[in-house]
C-alpha cells in the first residue's frame, strides 16, 4: 500500500514532458511594456519556449492547447515569501513566535513548506524567494525537493538562515532559555562574522541572502553592512535586507544591497535615494483586514495598515523599482497561503497603482531583482515555459488574477480550463 501511494506521488510530481506543446492564446500580454497581441501561437518545447508569433508552424506531433479566450502571461512571482513557516493568530502578550520557533521540527517545516508551494504554484505563482525562518535549513531541503520532481511547486530562491545581530529578531530571552532562534538565524556581530554566516548560508544551499539591519536587539554599523554585501555580490547572489526605518535602510542602500525589504518608515528623501541607487523596494504591504486578524502579533494595526498604504504610494510616485512581496506568514481563518498573497493586490490599488505597474511588479521587476531575468519573466523564445492564462483582463481589473485557470510550470502543465 505504501509502495502504491509513494508511486502516485511520485508520477504526479514528475509528468512526461510532451514532445512539443502549442498554445493558442487569444489575448498575450507583455507585462514589460503593458501591450497585448492577440491570436498568437506560443511553441513550447522541452520545458523552454521556442516561438511566440502569430504565424507559428507546428509540428505535426504538437498537443494543441485553446486558449483563445484566454487572457495569457508570464507566471506571477513573490520576492518575500516564508513557505515553510505557518504561525497562527495570537492573543495580546503571547509570543507565538518563541513557541512556533521551539516546537516545529524542521522536518515539520519541510512538509508545511510542500503545502504552500503547491497552493502558490496553482495560483499562478511561479517563482517565490523565500527569505528565511525556515528552521534548520527547511528551505533549501524544500527547493532541493522541487528541483528534483519529487514534489510539486514552484521555483524557489531561498536564503537560508537570516543573517542577524545576536538574538536574531527575538527580544528579552531569559539566558537560560538559550539561543532559541538558534536554527533560524546565524548571530553575526562584526564584519568577519557577517561574512562568515553569508558563507555558511551559501555552502547549505542559499541562493540568496537574507540580513535584519533594524528591529532587532541591535543594529548593524555601516561596516558590517558593506561586508555582507561585498561577500554575497562576491559570490554572485543578491542580498536583501530587512529595514524598517529610515536611518537603518539609508544604510543599506549606501552599502548596496538590492533590495529593502518592508521600509514602512522610509521618507520621501530615501525613495529618491533608492531611486537614484537602484535599489529595489519589496514593500511586503499588509491589507488592514490582515493585520487586525493576526490578533496581537500586530500593535495598532490600523495605523499600521495607513502607513503601509501611504508608503507604497509615495513609492509609485517616486519612481522606486518596486517587485511584489507579501509576507503573508500567520494562517488566516478560512483562507489558504495562495489566497491570502493574493490579498496584497487591494492594497496596491487603494494606493492608485494601475494593474499594469502591479503586473510588472510581479513579473518583469521581481525577475530582475531576483536576477533571473534572462531565463524566466517574460513570453519569449529562450525563456522558461512559466506561463498563467486568467477568463479576464489583468490590465483592466488586477483581481483577474484570483481566477487563473491555466498554470504551466517549466513546460509541465499544473492546471488547464
Amino acid at each position: 500500500m505504501r509502495l502504491r501511494i509513494l508511486l502516485a506521488v511520485f508520477l504526479f510530481a514528475s509528468p512526461a514532458l510532451a514532445q512539443t506543446t502549442a498554445l493558442r492564446a487569444g489575448h498575450v500580454i507583455d507585462p514589460a511594456t503593458g501591450g497585448v497581441t492577440h491570436n498568437q501561437t506560443i511553441l513550447i518545447k522541452d520545458g523552454k519556449i521556442v516561438a511566440v508569433g502569430a504565424q507559428v508552424r507546428l509540428p505535426a506531433d504538437a498537443e494543441v492547447i485553446d486558449l483563445s479566450n484566454s487572457w495569457v502571461l508570464p507566471g506571477l512571482m513573490d520576492a518575500h515569501t516564508h513557505v515553510t513557516m505557518n504561525l497562527v493568530p495570537a492573543p495580546t502578550g503571547v509570543d507565538v513566535w518563541v513557541d512556533y520557533f521551539a516546537h516545529e521540527s524542521t522536518g515539520l517545516r519541510v512538509l508545511q513548506g510542500v503545502l504552500n508551494a503547491r497552493l502558490m504554484l496553482e495560483a499562478g505563482f511561479t517563482v517565490v524567494r523565500d527569505v528565511g525562518n525556515a528552521a534548520n535549513f527547511a528551505d533549501t531541503d524544500l527547493r532541493k525537493g522541487i528541483e528534483r520532481g519529487w514534489i510539486v511547486g514552484p521555483t524557489i530562491i531561498n536564503t537560508g538562515k537570516i543573517i542577524a545581530p545576536f538574538g536574531g529578531q527575538f527580544h528579552n530571552i531569559a539566558a537560560e532559555q538559550g539561543p532559541v532562534w538558534q536554527f533560524e538565524y546565524f548571530d553575526a556581530d562584526s564584519p568577519d562574522e557577517v561574512r562568515k554566516a553569508v558563507r555558511q548560508n551559501i555552502y547549505y544551499g542559499a541562493k540568496a541572502i537574507k540580513l535584519v539591519a533594524d528591529n532587532s536587539a541591535f543594529h548593524y554599523s555601516d561596516a558590517e553592512l558593506r561586508a555582507a554585501v561585498e561577500e554575497t555580490h562576491a559570490a554572485g547572489l543578491k542580498i536583501a535586507v530587512h529595514a524598517y526605518g529610515d536611518a537603518a535602510a539609508r544604510r543599506v542602500v549606501l552599502a548596496g544591497a538590492d533590495s529593502i525589504e518592508h521600509g514602512f518608515e522610509l521618507t520621501d528623501d530615501l525613495l529618491r535615494l533608492m531611486k537614484e541607487k537602484g535599489t529595489f523596494l519589496v514593500g511586503t504591504d499588509f491589507p488592514t483586514e490582515h493585520l487586525v486578524e493576526m490578533g496581537g502579533l500586530i500593535k495598532d494595526p490600523q495605523k499600521m495598515g495607513e502607513k503601509i498604504l501611504d508608503r507604497l504610494r509615495r513609492a509609485h510616485q517616486v519612481g522606486v523599482k518596486m517587485a511584489f512581496g507579501s509576507d503573508a506568514v500567520v494562517d488566516l481563518p478560512g483562507k489558504d497561503r495562495a489566497q491570502m498573497t493574493l490579498d496584497f493586490l487591494a492594497v496596491w490599488t487603494a494606493a492608485g497603482i494601475p494593474p499594469a505597474d502591479i503586473l510588472k511588479a510581479m513579473t518583469t521587476n521581481a525577475a530582475e531583482l531576483l536576477d533571473i531575468q534572462k531565463e524566466r519573466g517574460a513570453l519569449a523564445a529562450g525563456q522558461a515555459a512559466d506561463i498563467i492564462a486568467t477568463p479576464a483582463n489583468p490590465l483592466d481589473d488586477i483581481q483577474a488574477l484570483r481566477r487563473v485557470h491555466f498554470v504551466m510550470k517549466d513546460g509541465r502543465l499544473i492546471k488547464r480550463p
